[in-house]
């Protein structure tokens, strides 16, 4: 897993004081990184338009501009000028070797955006809008140079943002580029070092990003083993029990040694699950919420859910009721909302009075102030990126797939966390490596993106 940051000018100034690097190194080495990247994709004498801002990311846009000239057909757009110290240090050089600055924004091979970056501070209007949507209408390779211009600071377009097919981040990687809204904006994401190590220029930060490489499925070591070392799940059907089905499923594929549906009414369950009124003696974990409805009086509920310390995950129709409060009283629990029933969820836990859009606009924010509320709790905010989160630690997961926008996912992911929980897992590794396993599994899926169901996702777990 990687460091994420909201900014990375700490991380910068580190570099002027500690390392003793200028701003002017920190510079020639993002223009490289720049550079290097656009002669890797096309031949001597492919055209490269660069739009370059007046500030210091379009400074790194007029220094790759020089580093450029005369292998390249290179065209700089400076639609506000050089304002900016080294900017115009910058438009100086390129200048003194015979480059010249034009107005054309026409077709082009590569179509590099050094406008604003992570600069933007106030919505996109007037030319600048202009500009950005004349730049999305060429047919070239675009690049976006640390951020792609139009995003703020989290991630979201105002209104709209730059398309580019891939992004190239200075320094580190920022949060803002994983965040839902600009998943369709950063295209792939590298990182271009500014002449040190990254291992020498970050610094430990309490938000990460999540690897493949991280992803541990719980495969079995030990040969002399039987069912019973491997938990036993109790999921609790309700109204709609479809959901509990696929939760329990799911389980079952991802290691548990046993599940059992626990509902007030016979339901048809897979021959591999078992059924039950009460929790069996031998339970190690509850999934609860998928589907629940309002199936259980608060005596019912009392006996199945709160009346034993089982770990818990819960989903769905819980997190709205007045009893996800008492849930949340217990040590081991992961709650895997939705942006729509957090919202639900902060109000019933009288945290905020926000609409979905609102969490979507500041997911690490509202991460945060459950967080900080249930220490003990871990979240799962589901999502393009889904957010795994516990105290003061957040993780990100982008490695899931358009796929997973189906009803059923979630319960799939449910079960998964269940299954982990029940075989002993920690309630923070449980979340992570369902999360990821989840994730895998719908972009290993080999059909049309949107056609995969949840049996397709379960079926996947099984080649992870």
């Amino acid at each position: 897993m990687q460091n994420l940051y909201e900014s990375v000018s700490r991380l910068d100034g580190r570099c002027y004081d500690s390392f003793l690097l200028s701003e002017d190194i920190l510079m020639e080495h993002a223009a490289a990184g720049i550079s290097r990247y656009i002669r890797s994709l096309r031949p001597e004498g492919g055209s490269v338009l660069i739009v370059a801002g007046p500030g210091n990311n379009g400074g790194d846009g007029v220094a790759a501009a020089r580093q450029l000239l005369g292998d390249f057909e290179v065209r700089l757009v400076l639609p506000y000028g050089a304002k900016s110290p080294m900017c115009k240090i910058q438009l100086e050089r390129f200048l003194a070797l015979g480059g010249k600055v034009e107005e054309d924004l026409s077709e082009c091979h590569v179509v590099v955006d050094a406008l604003f970056g992570s600069g933007l501070s106030k919505p996109l209007k007037g030319d600048a809008l202009a500009v950005i949507e004349r730049l999305n209408s060429i047919k070239g390779y675009k690049i976006a140079v640390d951020i792609p211009s139009g995003l703020d600071i989290k991630g979201n377009p105002a209104p709209t943002a730059f398309e580019a097919d891939v992004t190239l981040t200075m320094g580190a990687p920022k949060i803002s580029l994983y965040m839902d809204a600009a998943r369709d904006y950063v295209g792939d994401v590298e990182v271009v070092d500014l002449g040190i190590s990254r291992a020498l220029y970050e610094t430990d930060s309490d938000i990460k990003l999540l690897e493949a490489g991280d992803l541990k499925p719980p495969y079995r070591r030990k040969i002399s083993v039987n069912k019973g070392d491997f938990g036993h799940l109790a999921v609790i059907a309700g109204e709609k029990s479809g959901a509990a089905l696929i939760a329990a499923q799911a389980a079952m594929r991802f290691g548990v040694g046993l599940v059992s549906i626990l509902s007030n009414e016979k339901i048809e369950v897979p021959s591999e699950i078992m059924f039950a009124n009460s929790v069996p003696e031998n339970c190690s974990a509850i999934a609860v919420g998928m589907g629940l409805g309002n199936e259980y009086s608060d005596a019912e509920f009392e006996e199945l859910v709160l009346g034993n310390d089982l770990p818990i995950v819960a989903d769905a129709d819980l997190l709205s009721s007045e009893k996800i409060k008492e849930v949340l009283k217990r040590k081991r629990v992961v709650v895997t909302p939705h942006p729509k029933e957090y919202s639900r969820l902060l109000e019933r836990l009288s945290l905020a009075k926000a609409k979905t859009q609102d969490i979507q606009r500041d997911r690490v924010g509202y991460a945060k102030l459950f967080c900080e509320a249930y220490p003990d709790a871990v979240l799962i905010l589901k999502g393009a990126s889904p957010l795994i989160a516990k105290g003061e630690k957040i993780f990100v997961n982008p490695l899931g797939s358009n796929a997973l926008a189906k009803g059923g996912s979630g319960d799939v992911l449910s079960g998964m966390v269940g299954a982990l929980l029940a075989q002993g897992f920690d309630p923070l590794t449980a979340a992570l490596q369902a999360s990821l396993a989840h994730a895998v599994a719908s972009a290993r899926y080999s059909g049309s993106n949107y056609s995969m169901t949840p049996q397709d996702l379960i079926k996947e777990v099984a080649y992870l």
